[in-house]
């Protein structure tokens, strides 16, 4: 069977459990992807992710515009200031949890190793309260 090219337009959201709202993209879902997903999400003013990880999935993250804090890590102990140009990695399994205290929302390409996006987003409630704000 010959294999499609295809092309999508980040035009249709989605809520992530992780509390952010996507722009689907190339997914298994969307186009029959079968090793990778990448989609746009714009992060408003104030707006924070909860905590999780990506069970045995990568992630790639570009920054388009804007600017945002990650807090990672077994204890999310660490803390990544990230904007406009920059190439961010989250290896697999790796608790994280994103927000953007700026006054501009900020806006970024996230490339996954799961076709299903969704599928290995586990929540991290225990957590939560270790992240100011």
């Amino acid at each position: 069977m010959s294999k499609e090219c295809r092309k999508v337009r980040a035009e249709t959201s989605y809520e992530g459990r992780q509390g952010f709202s996507y722009l689907a993209g190339i997914a298994r879902e969307t186009v029959g992807a079968e090793a990778l997903c990448m989609h746009l999400l714009r992060v408003p003013p104030g707006g924070r992710a909860r905590a999780h990880r990506h069970r045995t999935h990568e992630t790639a993250i570009y920054v388009i515009s804007g600017s945002a804090e990650m807090y990672w890590g077994d204890r999310l102990e660490h803390r990544m200031v990230m904007g406009a140009g920059d190439l961010i990695y989250i290896p697999a399994d790796v608790p994280h949890l994103p927000f953007n205290p700026g006054t501009e929302e900020a806006v970024a390409i996230i490339a996954r190793t799961d076709p299903h996006e969704q599928e290995s987003v586990e929540l991290l409630p225990e957590l939560e309260a270790l992240v100011p704000g």
